[in-house]
């Protein structure tokens, strides 16, 4: 049934580019546990050891928060069609903001988004799978456009403007530096 690798196999980023959602899993010592669904195309394998994916803006920015004091990050796809399978990435993350370099390389990776808030690296030291027999079967139709729409008429002082009232500051008040 599960299997447990220190890199991500040929196989698996395969798996990983034809999933439509992924969940990242982050804490820290005090506060609450976050698990963020994501989607859009904002997933890649940069190598078997490392990914990145985009984080867009939202209404809350939890993963960053915990990630500046604990990088500790885990990402969980489900097979929610053919074979079932689901697959876990720990290991190691760092955000970059748009004022970043590596924000700048990595953003070439992902199609514009005027919302785009983060980029994700993770160094990946541990690759779990298992088998998924009790994950129901959803059938994927397309994705939102609401997201792109909303920051789309924002524009993009209209977003960072978003990230100065609503993004600073976890639930639990923890910092975020998505303005320095």
């Amino acid at each position: 049934m599960g299997k447990k690798t220190d890199h991500i196999a040929p196989r698996i980023a395969e798996f990983i580019k034809n999933q439509h959602i992924f969940f990242v899993g982050t804490a820290v010592a005090e506060g609450r546990v976050n698990v963020s669904p994501k989607g859009t195309d904002s997933f890649r394998v940069i190598n078997k050891n490392k990914i990145v994916w985009l984080n867009l803006t939202g209404s809350g920015n939890e993963t960053a928060a915990h990630v500046l004091q604990n990088n500790r990050m885990t990402i969980m796809f489900c097979a929610f069609e053919g074979k079932p399978l689901i697959l876990r990435l720990y290991g190691n993350a760092t955000i970059f903001h748009p004022r970043d370099t590596e924000f700048q390389l990595y953003s070439e990776y992902f199609p514009n988004a005027v919302g785009s808030r983060q980029i994700i690296e993770m160094d990946v030291d541990l690759v779990q799978t298992s088998c998924g027999f009790g994950v129901p079967f959803m059938d994927y139709n397309s994705e939102r456009s609401m997201l792109d729409d909303w920051a789309n008429q924002k524009g993009e002082d209209g977003i960072e403007q978003y990230w100065a009232d609503k993004n600073t500051k976890s639930i639990d008040g923890f910092e975020t530096q998505i303005i320095k």
